[in-house]
């Protein structure tokens, strides 16, 4: 009887959203071209579960390039209608259309200079009226058996802004580079922020050592820098090889006496590099394909190393 009930709630919402889907006309269009044009804001605002949707729907906007907050109509009446601009859009949210405290703030808005997106169940209602746009959002049913709780029609608010959202994020030409930079703290800002040069060391901190540097010297470098390599340079300051702990161990499973040979001649040649100005989190990928824990840094196409990024930097970044 549990998962019946429960099986049927989801039946009755997702038919909420096709119904919803197959409504949307003109007046979609209307109001992203309302937010689109406007040189303000767009302010939300909804009562009890109306407000709760709102938020979300204003966070959404928020994150993918429409700057959008929300705005407590119980509050708006005490004051804080002095939050709307000229120029704003105001997406009022009411399933009946009459909910008090936003029918309340409605003529405010339009003195105010405001421009109103109307999202209602109600298409008969003063909010639908007042609307220089109309959005639909009328359920066949709620998925309460009681039909009092909101909840097929909160399901369908909530949808209808998100589609406002993306429908704006994609006639912006939004990235996810522009995405990134309001999440900084996620995952996915991390790796489409940070570049390889906020990770590198630099400076002294970069493992180098010649051609002829004799490999005890070549040793010294590799243990007081700490990142298991060194870059070997030739008399130009380009880089032509590198020397890994695997390759120490490598010459020792061969017989050959390290301390009696130069760094050029234990070297491996041709080192996988990359630019100061690529993403870490290309240099992650490099990494996992060579099978590499370490990559020298160049600026643009010269030959001299400004850098050095570890996978360890990567990690500790949560680049992975």
């Amino acid at each position: 009887m549990i998962l019946e009930e429960a099986k049927k709630v989801i039946r009755v919402e997702a038919e909420a959203l096709l119904a919803l889907a197959d409504a949307i006309d003109g007046e979609f269009e209307r109001a992203v071209r309302l937010i689109l044009s406007s040189k303000g804001r767009v302010v939300v605002t909804g009562m009890g579960k109306s407000g709760l949707v709102g938020q979300k729907i204003a966070s959404t906007m928020a994150s993918t390039g429409t700057p959008s907050f929300f705005l407590h109509p119980a509050e708006g009446i005490h004051g804080d209608l002095g939050m709307i601009m000229r120029g704003d859009v105001v997406i009022a949210i009411s399933n009946s259309g009459e909910t008090e405290e936003v029918v309340r703030i409605l003529p405010v808005i339009k003195r105010l200079g405001a421009s109103l997106v109307a999202m209602t169940g109600n298409l008969s209602s003063t909010l639908a009226k007042a609307g220089d746009a109309l959005l639909d959002v009328s359920v066949k049913e709620e998925a309460c058996p009681l039909g009092l709780a909101p909840t097929a029609s909160t399901t369908a608010t909530l949808a209808m802004g998100d589609a406002l959202a993306v429908a704006l994020l994609l006639e912006r030409g939004f990235k996810a580079e522009d995405f990134a930079l309001f999440h900084p703290g996620g995952a996915l800002g991390k790796k489409l922020i940070l570049r390889v040069e906020d990770l590198m060391h630099a400076g002294d901190a970069v493992p180098l050592v010649t051609e002829e540097s004799l490999m005890r010297d070549a040793l010294f470098v590799i243990t007081s820098k700490g990142l298991g390599i060194t870059g070997v340079c030739d008399g130009n300051g380009a880089l032509v090889g590198v020397i890994t702990d695997g390759d120490l161990r490598r010459a020792l499973e061969k017989g050959i006496d390290i301390m009696s040979v130069s760094a050029g001649e234990l070297m491996s040649r041709n080192p996988k590099r990359i630019d100061r100005s690529d993403l870490a989190a290309k240099a992650l990928q490099q990494m996992e394909e060579y099978a590499i824990t370490s990559l020298f840094v160049f600026a643009d196409a010269a030959d001299r190393p400004v850098g050095i990024v570890h996978l360890h930097d990567l990690l500790k970044a949560g680049i992975a």
